[in-house]
């Protein structure tokens, strides 16, 4: 009778080790045979993650914040410091470093000073760092498109909006390539300085002319500090052009068109009459002629064709001898373009466009400039540039002549370094009923006017040839 006592007494022990010990479970099974009470004992250890795990979880994850701020912050000061430590200051702080360093190692005195002579001249160089952006700067330019060698005009107005008093300082402004530097003088709170702005012979392009940017630096020149304003402007500065006479250009003055040796069946102009033949219009029948011969006979007409006018730029290296010379030929094409807008013709300014040399000689491809009205146009003009992989004259003239257009006359304009064979062989490229005139631009040459075989080519050393030679050539 005892046995099972100790079995309820078991039992009630391992309730109790089950409460202290809340992640095991435990099952008290009794059964009951022919050799007496038997009693099994069964137990889990629960899945449950311990709270070690769980710290050690949130451990990980801090630490791989903790170093990408880290990482951050290294990145960020070290961007700091490539935009703010200048070369001397650089060495400076490598002196600092290696003075102290080296003087309390080895107990010199003299590189100890050293470097405590380089870390003064540091903090000294801090002040000097306040007040960057404590200006208002207000840049304006009187034209945004002025002509090739002229000057651009305009004015700076610096103020000090903060409520302190602004150190000197000295403001940046880029122009294109180059850089106009002004010095800024003490301002009060609230006060204002203005100054002009003139930057003289500019070359064609399109310039971008800021963003001002306000520099704060120490007299020795170690740190410096830098904030760019948001205003910038584009100066687009055009070709010189010269003056051309309308009838320069061979173009007819009229409204419907002109007519060419091309025979049509209805036109305005009238040609001839001849007889019937199957197929044609009985709305072109000549009565009169009809009843005199006994035969039908049929009206003829002159194709009358807008007078449309293309004018292609050659813009590759290899046919220029230098930019001089290409900057003549842009001048040239400039003034025959803006010739026909004014004469208010049809007109297409085709120049040649970059191609990626890895597929050079497998893409075709030309730039179309705007011709719609004269400042459009100047503008297109002004970001024209030589290009080193492009197609040659003859594959943009004969894009140019595949692009459907029926052309009245095309100018080609190239450098002294295309042959007249190569010439020749640019003007086949467009139809027989086409007036193709050539303009070579050679400063080194006299200017001539010949015929080449169904073409007429302009040489012309200076912009003021090209009207003297059109205007001879219109009178013969």
């Amino acid at each position: 009778m005892s046995l099972p006592a100790r079995t309820r007494g078991g039992a009630g022990t391992a309730e109790r080790a089950g409460a202290a010990e809340p992640s095991r479970l435990t099952h008290t099974v009794q059964s009951t045979g022919t050799g007496g009470h038997t009693s099994v004992t069964a137990t889990a250890t629960s899945l449950a993650p311990s709270r070690r795990g769980r710290a050690l979880v949130r451990a990980v994850v801090w630490a791989n914040q903790a170093w990408r701020a880290a990482g951050a912050g290294i990145a960020a000061g070290a961007e700091w410091a490539a935009g703010t430590v200048r070369p001397a200051g650089v060495l400076v702080a490598l002196a600092a470093t290696a003075g102290l360093v080296l003087g309390i190692v080895f107990g010199w005195v003299e590189l100890m000073v050293a470097g405590a002579a380089s870390v003064l001249l540091l903090l000294a160089a801090v002040p000097f760092l306040f007040g960057a952006r404590a200006y208002d700067v207000d840049l304006t330019l009187t034209h945004e498109r002025v002509v090739a060698g002229d000057g651009l005009v305009g004015r700076i107005v610096v103020r000090n909006d903060g409520r302190r008093l602004a150190l000197p300082g000295r403001l940046d402004i880029p122009v294109g390539t180059g850089l106009v530097e002004f010095g800024v003088p003490l301002l009060r709170p609230g006060h204002t300085v203005e100054q002009p702005l003139e930057i003289p012979g500019l070359r064609r392009g399109i310039i971008t002319v800021g963003p001002a940017t306000t520099v704060r630096t120490d007299p020795i020149g170690l740190l410096r500090r830098e904030h760019s304003f948001r205003d910038v402007h584009d100066v687009y500065v055009h070709p010189r052009t010269t003056s051309l006479p309308s009838t320069s250009a061979g173009l007819i003055r009229d409204l419907e068109g002109s007519p060419t040796r091309r025979l049509v069946d209805a036109d305005m102009s009238f040609h001839a009459i001849r007889e019937y033949a199957p197929g044609d219009s009985r709305r072109q029948i000549h009565w009169r002629s009809t009843a005199k011969t006994g035969r039908l006979m049929v009206r003829q007409y002159e194709e009358s064709r807008r007078s449309r006018m293309a004018v292609v730029l050659a813009v590759a290296e290899a046919e220029y001898a230098d930019a001089d010379e290409f900057e003549l030929a842009v001048s040239c094409a400039a003034s025959l373009g803006l010739r026909a807008v004014h004469d208010a013709r049809d007109v297409q300014i085709v120049t040649g466009s970059e191609i990626p040399k890895a597929v050079r000689g497998r893409l075709r491809a030309v730039r179309h400039l705007p011709a719609a009205a004269p400042r459009p146009m100047l503008d297109g003009f002004s970001g024209v540039e030589l290009l080193e992989s492009t197609m040659p004259v003859a594959d943009v003239c004969r894009l140019t002549a595949e692009s459907g257009d029926r052309l009245s006359i095309a100018f080609v304009v190239v450098g002294s370094r295309v042959t007249l064979t190569r010439l020749q062989q640019a003007a086949l490229a467009f139809p027989a009923d086409t007036m193709v005139v050539g303009v070579i631009c050679d400063e080194r040459a006299h200017p001539r006017m010949q015929p080449v075989s169904g073409m007429t080519v302009l040489t012309v050393g200076t912009l003021d040839d090209l009207a003297g030679l059109l205007l001879r050539g219109a009178a013969s």
